[in-house]
């Protein structure tokens, strides 16, 4: 067996490499996805492809990675929201550290809390003091139950009282046509999307929801700088097979994607737009998944959250 082990990983990959990305062409995710694509095609010799697979919080993404060979041709971008399904509602089909496993996980970006311009609001309680003065007049785009965004702008919402009214959306980041045209007036993204506009003024960058602030926003506070302490929220993103991949192919993959992963123009670009890269261990990636999986766990039942 370990010699077969052996010869399978010294013929992979022998066609080309799916890439699966829970999340519509051009958002962050989808960015990410080409970034290593280019690398691996580089260093495996074979074509890896990006096929976009948005909707149901990155179940459909998942769904179809489990259903293909576990030999190592079919890969998902997972996200965090993943990992927030399978503590909302398991699906047997496709759970991460299941029935998916990880590979190594590629970057972590703290959320920026941004407002259309019409919002009178320049900070995070001016926009807490509008909410209360009109319950029910704000609103923000989520990314649908169970998004990450979505437990974010419940979780703002049950810490400072506030009533605002959630706008579901079915994909990462296609909430930004409406945002900049003000039918939606807040939302929860990573700064990759939208730091032009922050910076142009078509966008207003109220906080950040991770524990220090960002290089390329100093000037925009954490949330709890911004007087909401303990609100955090990092988005993360990683490579995921489907079980019973062997782990000489495994192997294979993690050295590949760490090295493109940390390939320097890959790393500056990355750090450029206020993301980490993370680049760990199949272990360590499975124990850092467990570890959300329990932190937001507390954050529904604490926050009394609901999703439906």
């Amino acid at each position: 067996m370990a010699a077969g082990g052996v010869a399978l990983a010294q013929s992979f990959p022998h066609k080309p490499i799916r890439l699966l990305v829970p999340s519509v062409a051009g958002s962050s995710p989808d960015v990410r996805a080409r970034q290593m694509a280019a690398k691996l095609s580089e260093a495996f010799g074979q074509p890896v492809i990006v096929e976009n697979r948005p909707g149901g919080n990155g179940l459909i993404a998942a769904r179809e990675a489990v259903k293909a060979l576990p030999d190592g041709h079919t890969l998902l971008l997972a996200l965090i929201n993943n990992a927030i399904g399978d503590v909302l509602k398991p699906d047997p089909c496709c759970r991460l550290n299941l029935e998916l496993v990880p590979v190594s996980r590629f970057t972590m970006t703290p959320l920026v809390m941004v407002v259309n311009p019409q919002v009178q609001a320049g900070s995070l309680k001016e926009f807490i003091a509008l909410a209360k003065s009109k319950p029910d007049w704000l609103t923000y785009a989520s990314g649908g139950p169970g998004s990450i965004t979505q437990l974010v702008g419940e979780w703002i919402k049950h810490d400072s009282g506030i009533r605002v009214l959630e706008v579901p959306y079915k994909g990462v980041n296609s909430e930004i046509p409406d945002l900049l045209s003000g039918q939606v007036m807040a939302a929860y993204v990573v700064p990759l999307v939208v730091l032009a506009q922050i910076r142009s003024g078509r966008l207003r960058a109220l906080a950040v929801t991770g524990p220090s602030r960002l290089a390329i926003l100093p000037d925009v506070p954490t949330t709890a700088e911004a007087g909401l302490p303990g609100v955090e929220a990092i988005a993360w993103n990683g490579i995921f097979v489907a079980s019973g991949t062997p782990q000489p192919v495994i192997q294979a993959l993690h050295r590949e994607l760490v090295r493109a992963f940390t390939a320097p123009d890959i790393k500056d670009q990355v750090m450029s737009t206020g993301a980490d890269i993370a680049a760990d261990s199949p272990e360590e990636f499975a124990a850092f998944v467990r570890a959300e999986n329990a932190k937001w766990g507390r954050v529904i039942r604490d926050a009394a959250i609901k999703l439906e």
